[in-house]
């Protein structure tokens, strides 16, 4: 299904909820051109119809609800559709059932094939042991294996993968990474952090074009299934040859594109691709389907790989304060690309998990402006996970916005306080805080990290239960969202991050023709289901991109 040429509709018998305060509720809307052009009431929108769409068909909504379409603000959208083909290790109860998954995948991969994947987050198991290659070296001998923990910070490689890296007891830990090793031999167990990942990933046979495609409708298709019809994408992470960029490029010269792209490239690429760096546009000079987003960085890693940065040492790793990614260095050199991309007009989004790692952003973010003066920048921090007071009340005050996951939470939440105890938690997931202190949130899903499912991420955010069930009542019930904030942050706060308020986030006259049709109105379910609401129809620009079967 293409999205060019936007399409005209009239919808009829709707529950519009417009997020437009001019006219919070209609019962109709039409769109000529893949753009709004009416709202309102059943008649209102019907004389409109007879005027300028006479040829139109009418759909009757029979009463179902209406909301803008959902934008996603952070995904790894290609790396989400390769995980739709690879083995799929979320929600393994343990070790057993991890292993077994790989083994079936393993029984049909041809010899010397590679076989990847992820998902698996060994802090959910009994005991949480990290993975070792022995587990799986017995199954695995004619063919390399690399599967990374759900947060994408730290990976497992059997000994095949390990020895096609060249990695063994003698090599050094990368700066900004680490090899886990026997205490006893100092053998790598096959658990790879952050950087040293690059080691592994650098000798994997590089998708082919033909690959990647498959993989982009394959993500196309989830989002459209979603009701998303926007996505803010980490792009081309790890890839200096920006094969992913020119990959949305080309699907949007075919007429393929069935989501708006907001592409972010690395920060890190701008020392030596700065020239290369697109145009950073908007409003009627940017392109509709896709735009250059601007820059994204990393400070640190995860929660779960121990590799978020903070201010004290892990409960259950008392030496361990986290890391900083190769981002961070040589020292000054995160400051340096943000104040320069800053100069020339381009946004930038940043990484940052622990509370040092944040505040530490926020020090640079805040030398940036000072240095380079009053403009809407717009930054963001990526996660914004675990912040101080301080810093929460310093990121109203500089205008930044937290980009969030909220889906994050249904798992960290299990396990989060045994790594950083009861009172460190009080300010984790903190979106309440955040929004009381002023700072706009962006809502995502951080895809494949976390399912691309914005209704999941707004039951996490209202409710705030997690997976174990051990929190009935919400964990930190104090940050929970109301469900208007909730969705306010995949619709209008996640618009206004990309620039694009003007375009998108409501079902506004002039606006694109994106929107979702819900099975239950989520403002008026019992919010303890709000999961269970299915996307009936997703519409992006005008055109129907999505349709679920009545069986």
């Amino acid at each position: 299904m293409t999205a060019t040429p936007p399409r005209d509709f009239v919808i009829i018998n709707a529950n519009i909820h417009s997020l437009d305060p001019a006219l919070p509720r209609a019962r109709a809307i039409a769109a000529k051109d893949g753009r709004i052009a009416a709202i309102g009431s059943n008649d209102v929108v019907l004389a409109y119809a007879g005027r300028e769409l006479p040829q139109t068909a009418v759909s009757d909504l029979g009463g179902k609800t209406v909301l803008p379409g959902f934008i996603d603000a952070h995904t790894h959208f290609i790396a989400g559709g390769f995980s739709l083909q690879s083995v799929n290790l979320r929600g393994a109860s343990g070790p057993a059932e991890f292993v077994g998954r790989i083994a079936e995948r393993l029984r049909q991969a041809k010899p010397g094939e590679w076989v990847t994947g992820g998902g698996w987050d060994q802090e959910t198991w009994p005991d949480a042991p990290l993975p070792r290659k022995q587990w799986i070296d017995d199954d695995s001998a004619n063919n390399p294996v690399f599967v990374s923990r759900s947060d994408l910070h730290i990976g497992l490689a059997n000994s095949a993968a390990l020895r096609a890296a060249g990695i063994d007891a003698a090599t050094p830990d990368p700066c900004g990474g680490e090899i886990f090793r026997d205490p006893s031999s100092g053998e790598p167990t096959g658990i790879l952090k952050d950087a040293a990942i690059r080691l592994v990933e650098a000798v994997m046979p590089k998708p082919s074009e033909a690959d990647r495609g498959s993989a982009l409708r394959l993500a196309l298709a989830k989002a459209a299934a979603e009701g998303v019809t926007s996505v803010h994408d980490v792009t081309d992470w790890g890839n200096p040859d920006w094969s992913e960029w020119a990959l949305f490029q080309q699907f949007r010269a075919q007429s393929e594109l069935t989501c708006r792209i907001f592409a972010r490239l690395p920060l890190i690429d701008w020392d030596r691709r700065r020239a290369d760096m697109p145009a950073f546009l908007t409003g009627d000079a940017a392109d509709p389907w896709l735009r250059f987003g601007g820059l994204k960085g990393f400070t640190d890693g995860s929660l779960g790989g121990h590799t978020a940065y903070f201010f004290d040492p892990y409960n259950d790793a008392p030496d361990n304060f986290g890391l900083l990614l190769p981002d961070m260095f040589p020292a000054g050199a995160m400051e340096k690309r943000i104040r320069e991309a800053d100069q020339a007009g381009i946004p930038v989004s940043i990484h940052a998990i622990g509370d040092k790692a944040n505040s530490i952003l926020l020090d640079i973010f805040e030398s940036v402006a000072g240095h380079n003066g009053p403009r809407d920048r717009r930054l963001r921090i990526e996660h914004a996970q675990h912040l101080r007071q301080s810093d929460i009340e310093r990121m109203g005050r500089l205008g930044v916005i937290a980009s969030v996951q909220p889906a994050h939470l249904i798992d960290d939440g299990g396990w989060a306080e045994r790594s950083l105890g009861v009172g460190r938690c009080q300010l984790t997931y903190p979106f309440r805080s955040l929004i009381e202190a002023g700072v706009r949130l962006a809502g995502g899903s951080d895809w494949p990290v976390a399912e691309l499912s914005p209704l999941l991420a707004i039951h996490a955010a209202v409710n705030r239960e997690t997976a174990d069930g051990q929190f009935p009542g919400g964990w930190n019930p104090q940050q929970k969202l109301s469900v208007d904030q909730a969705i306010a942050a995949f619709t209008s706060g996640a618009a206004y991050a990309e620039f694009a308020e003007a375009e998108k986030g409501s079902l506004t006259p002039g606006k694109f023709a994106d929107l979702v049709v819900l099975s239950d109105d989520p403002f008026q379910v019992d919010p303890a289901t709000l999961k269970q609401i299915q996307v009936l129809q997703t519409i992006a620009g005008g055109q129907l991109v999505f349709e679920r079967s009545e069986s």
